[in-house]
């Protein structure tokens, strides 16, 4: 068998776990997922499924990156050349509505569900984990205080605060959808962070000022 024959079965092998892997752990939390269950489905061995990660912590990273590129993918690149600002703000709104009302993935959003389930704990998991939606609400934060600095949002707004409170929408959201399978939850979302746009909060505490995404 040639090297590249080999490289290109362990590459295989390596997707295939990983895909498992995510699919378990949007139901079963990133946390949950062990090397036995993906053994069970996959039909590998214990060590044949750690052996291309290294450790089990390496595959739930991997885990999160597939749920950050996926959400990358489904709600910001669709929206990532409009104008900054409301516009591209209120579209990313929508992108990320639609995302978690469809249920891309079978549990709900990976980065919410990972979001909840390490929020109280150490390590390089959880420090991935916060790092996705510190940036997430980073660029919120962002395009909002683009949204400020062109006149399409009152000057006094705080765009840590719509970040903090457009999250809290989509968490509420992504929990409806999932626990409760509330059909209209969508629409609740939208109506919330429409009014939150239309009705911007003023300024919180400790809030930062940030450049505009597109300076990056």
């Amino acid at each position: 068998m040639s090297p590249r024959h080999t490289a290109a079965e362990a590459a295989r092998t390596r997707q295939t776990i990983l895909d498992c892997a995510v699919e378990l752990a949007s139901v079963h939390g990133v946390g949950g997922v062990s090397a036995g269950d993906i053994a069970a489905r996959t039909g590998l061995s214990r060590a044949g499924v750690i052996g291309p990660f290294g450790t089990m912590d390496e595959l739930r990273l991997a885990v999160l990156a597939v749920a950050a590129s996926v959400f990358a993918e489904q709600v910001w690149q669709p929206v990532s050349g409009l104008p900054a600002g409301l516009p591209r703000l209120s579209a990313a709104v929508e992108a990320w509505v639609s995302y978690l009302g469809r249920r891309v993935f079978p549990g709900g959003c990976l980065m919410t569900t990972a979001s909840i389930e390490f929020d109280a704990l150490e390590g390089p998991v959880s420090d991935q984990a916060r790092a996705m939606i510190d940036g997430w609400r980073t660029v919120l934060a962002a395009d909002t205080e683009v949204a400020i600095r062109a006149g399409e949002l009152d000057p006094s707004t705080d765009p840590d605060q719509v970040a903090f409170e457009l999250y809290g929408i989509a968490m509420a959201l992504n929990q409806a959808v999932v626990l409760l399978h509330d059909a209209a939850a969508p629409a609740r979302a939208r109506a919330a962070a429409a009014r939150l746009l239309s009705n911007p909060p003023k300024p919180g505490p400790a809030s930062e000022t940030r450049g505009d995404p597109t300076d990056d």
